[in-house]
């Protein structure tokens, strides 16, 4: 009787609270539960806080600390994405370690419109306290580590831990000294990461490379992030009289942000990286700047329906706005680079690419040039179609080619099957 008993508390152990997954066993083919689409949308609720702070400062200081406080948070949700996707189950065990990350995210997003302010050494504490969960997360799934995979283990412990003191630690800092802190905090984090990916054994390169999952929730991300452009567009309206003008500006900037989104899916999203270290790494680390930047333009769009009867679009809504998406330009297209389609498409890649670079100035030219919002908006509408109206008239033009290239992997299978 007894040893049915504890046979069934086995079983039930096993359902609903297993060990951390080992590296190497997570599956390379899964879907996004709905655990972690919850787990992106309290991330981004503080993105939004972030954006929303930035649009009522957009000035060098309110950029620098919108910058700091965002890497944080996007360290922190790769962090705790990663540890997810190589160590975590959809059971009890995982969504208890993602409730304990969300009730220490849910007051860092109170703090964060005042983190560089009067909230700083609130944000700083508990940012630490996350960090420290993190590391304690990480330790407990190193203890089942196999001896290949202890050193980097113990680095991305150590290094977590160290974010977590060195954060704490700021709280005693003065304000724009613990600012800059958190800034070369998260350079510093994130050129630890790609170090520790870049010395990688091959054993371990596989164990760390872009899964679809993985791909999809970085895609996710970015969907959800682009939601704030549109946020930014119904705040301007709201705060403002309804008018033709108004409410055409406002349109014309949500069609910005779609054009966001358009570069980033037709040309890099939902698409897996070469399975190098370098590609991973570039992959992993490009997506930061890109999704922090599509915030940033978010903010400014606050400013540019404000605006909308101006005669010349505010300097620094005009330089975030027009900066932004030669930005996202670019970094789709370094992005880009890092794909296993680069090489196979390199007659689309390579002149978009170029393409890309050209419309990237002449976007710094309209912010420089600063016109009415409304031209402005329009400008930046024309100049996202035209890497987009040069992609439409590749594929046209090589229908014939492209199915060849859908046919020719399965082709390239069948001959690594042969040798």
């Amino acid at each position: 009787m007894t040893s049915r008993h504890e046979q069934w508390w086995a079983r039930l152990r096993r359902q609903l609270w297993q060990p951390p997954r080992a590296h190497g066993e997570q599956p390379r083919e899964r879907v996004v539960g709905p655990l972690e689409l919850f787990y992106d949308l309290v991330v981004v609720v503080l993105v939004a806080q972030a954006a929303h702070h930035l649009a009522g400062h957009l000035t060098w200081r309110g950029l620098g600390e919108f910058t700091a406080v965002f890497a944080l948070v996007w360290i922190a949700w790769l962090n705790g994405s990663l540890h997810h996707e190589l160590h975590g189950y959809d059971d009890a065990r995982g969504r208890s370690l993602f409730l304990l990350q969300i009730l220490v995210l849910v007051p860092l997003g109170a703090f964060i419109p005042e983190a560089g302010g009067a909230r700083g050494v609130a944000f700083a504490v508990d940012a630490g306290v996350l960090f420290a969960v993190l590391a304690v997360l990480w330790l407990l799934a190193a203890r089942g580590d196999s001896p290949e995979f202890r050193r980097p283990s113990t680095l991305f412990v150590t290094g977590t831990a160290a974010c977590a003191v060195v954060l704490a630690a700021s709280a005693a800092l003065p304000t724009g000294v613990r600012v800059l802190t958190w800034g070369l905090l998260a350079v510093a984090n994130l050129a630890g990461f790609a170090a520790m990916i870049g010395t990688a054994t091959p054993v371990q390169a596989v164990a760390l490379s872009v899964t679809d999952a993985l791909t999809e929730r970085f895609g996710l991300f970015i969907i959800i992030v682009l939601g704030e452009t549109v946020t930014g567009v119904v705040d301007g309206l709201a705060h403002e009289p309804t008018n033709a003008l108004t409410l055409a500006v406002g349109l014309v900037a949500v069609v910005v942000g779609f054009g966001a989104w358009w570069t980033y899916f037709d040309f890099a999203g939902h698409r897996r990286p070469r399975p190098t270290r370098a590609s991973t790494v570039q992959w992993m680390l490009v997506h930061l700047p890109l999704t922090a930047t599509v915030a940033a333009m978010g903010a400014a769009m606050v400013g540019l329906v404000e605006h909308a009867h101006d005669s010349r679009t505010p300097a620094a809504t005009a330089w975030v706005l027009c900066g932004g998406t030669a930005v996202v330009l670019c970094a789709t297209m370094v992005l880009a680079t890092s794909l296993r389609v680069w090489r196979p498409d390199r007659g689309l890649y390579r002149p978009l690419a170029r393409t890309c670079v050209v419309v990237a100035v002449l976007c710094a030219g309209v912010g420089a040039a600063r016109p009415a919002p409304l031209v402005l908006g329009l400008a930046l509408v024309l100049l996202l179609g035209v890497p987009w109206g040069l992609a439409v008239a590749y594929r046209l033009s090589h229908e014939g080619e492209s199915a060849a290239q859908e046919v020719s992997p399965v082709a390239e299978h069948r001959n690594d099957d042969r040798r």
